[in-house]
């Protein structure tokens, strides 16, 4: 009893110290609420009341904390953190109990209202109104997997969320469609609202954001003192707007002129916007021009089609929550032939997962095949040349002409050597038909798959430009 009093009032000199070296309030805030505990090894451990908090700390603070208790007390070896749930009173130094609040649980109880298994909705109040929002449980950071095509998204994501400053504000993060990035928006509310339980999150589609201008347009024709920039004022107490594919705005002037004004009122008062979308913004056709200039300042990020190791671990995430067993041949058989979106590794999955529930069978290579019959068949379809020459083209912005030209320069050759390994690798053609198509014979079209080859294994962008095209391929770009 009377050590743990001992390293009470160590810990409150050594937390008076630290106000005077860390300039962050939450941090602090924090600190204050966690509980000291020493073994007889001379090690400190402070717990926390919840994963991200205590991970948080540790990775930033650790080296501090630790730094400055030895300070206090030097015979201290070591400064541990812990997960646990608090308890409500703790002893001080002069033996007396001591009230401690609990940490604020990520979302007040109230204001949960349950939709199916995983979606959950949030009110978020206004000066004017309360605003329905609707999460997911399952995205969160914990559940969502990284790789070297999403990495940057995540950490970025991450940062934003966690952050209390408007860091990379906006934030901008795009696509193709099914990639993760309606995840991570999710992911920054929940962790937002985890960290920062006061502050007013808000995630919507655009179609919801539409329809919320289009109320208030309406509410200015029926009510005499309501005033048309009302749907401004819909937002002003919004500290972290979130705003689901965008594009969306593209054909909707009015709804862009509004959206616009409320940008800039956020981002001049600090607030914090994160939106998404399936394009750059400077690729936005119909979009106004000022309205991509102003988005394109702060952080744009591109999440990259999936590679081979992504999807499979997003296949072993998914399935430790399943309530069947699916076994690794299967996981590889599906990242391997599944190359398209995270959505479509989700729905064969859940069609696998239903198939064996309902007809009692095992998953096993055998039956994925037949039970995904129609899926794989999209992915087993022959591309022509013509096709791969074109895509590769568009991709590398380069004439399709230049392909089959005799230039040699790097810009050129290397798209062509791509083009040509494509062509082996998802045609059944021959290597001489192969290199009629290119206006070079069989032995280049040999040296060309053996250069991408050789090249992919030392480069990952090369990788990436594979996966890229062949996704193009697929969606019929």
């Amino acid at each position: 009893m009377s050590e743990q009093i001992n390293v009470i009032g160590e810990w409150e000199k050594v937390y008076k110290a630290l106000e005077k070296e860390v300039n962050n309030r939450l941090v602090m805030k924090w600190l204050k609420r966690s509980v000291p505990e020493k073994n007889e090894s001379n090690r400190i451990c402070l717990s926390f009341p919840s994963p991200c908090i205590e991970e948080m700390i540790k990775r930033n603070y650790a080296r501090q904390i630790f730094d400055t208790w030895k300070r206090e007390n030097p015979t201290v070896e070591a400064v541990d953190f812990k997960v646990v749930e608090h308890k409500n009173e703790v002893l001080t130094k002069d033996s007396m109990p001591i009230s401690v609040p609990l940490m604020e649980q990520p979302i007040v109880a109230d204001q949960i209202k349950r939709h199916g298994t995983s979606k959950v909705e949030i009110d978020v109040t206004t000066d004017t109104e309360t605003i329905p929002c609707y999460l997911d449980e399952t995205h969160t950071f914990e559940r969502f997997v990284v790789g070297q095509s999403n990495v940057f998204a995540y950490e970025a994501a991450r940062r934003v969320a966690e952050d209390e400053k408007d860091v990379f504000n906006p934030l901008y993060i795009h696509s193709p469609v099914g990639l993760g990035k309606t995840h991570l928006l999710h992911a920054i509310a929940w962790r937002a609202k985890e960290l920062y339980p006061d502050k007013n999150v808000l995630y919507l589609s655009s179609e919801q954001f539409f329809q919320h201008f289009v109320k208030a347009l309406q509410n200015s024709k029926t009510e005499r003192n309501q005033k048309t920039d009302s749907f401004r004022d819909l937002f002003r107490t919004v500290d972290i707007l979130m705003i689901d594919d965008i594009q969306f705005f593209c054909k909707k002037k009015a709804t862009q002129e509004a959206f616009f004004h409320t940008f800039n009122q956020l981002i001049a008062c600090g607030k914090k916007v994160i939106l998404s979308s399936d394009s750059h913004p400077m690729d936005l056709l119909e979009m106004q021009e000022r309205l991509k200039t102003r988005i394109a300042q702060g952080l744009v990020v591109h999440i990259e089609p999936t590679t081979y190791e992504l999807r499979l671990g997003i296949l072993r995430e998914k399935v430790r929550h399943l309530p069947v067993q699916i076994n690794e041949d299967v996981l590889n058989f599906l990242a391997k032939n599944i190359t398209g979106s995270i959505r479509e590794l989700e729905g064969a999955l859940k069609r696998l997962t239903a198939h064996a529930q309902i007809m009692g069978t095992a998953i096993n290579p055998h039956t994925t095949k037949a039970v995904l019959k129609d899926m794989l068949q999209v992915y087993d379809r022959q591309f022509s040349i013509q096709e791969i020459q074109r895509v590769t083209a568009d991709y590398y912005h380069i004439k399709l002409s230049d392909l089959q030209s005799a230039r040699r320069d790097r810009k050129i050759a290397r798209p062509r050597q791509m083009a040509m390994y494509l062509a082996k690798t998802v045609t059944a053609f021959s290597l001489p038909d192969i290199g009629r198509r290119f206006g070079r014979d069989h032995t280049t079209v040999m040296h060309a798959v053996k250069t991408i080859e050789d090249l992919m294994s030392l480069d990952k962008q090369l990788c990436q430009d594979k996966e890229n095209i062949l996704m193009q391929l697929r969606e019929g770009v």
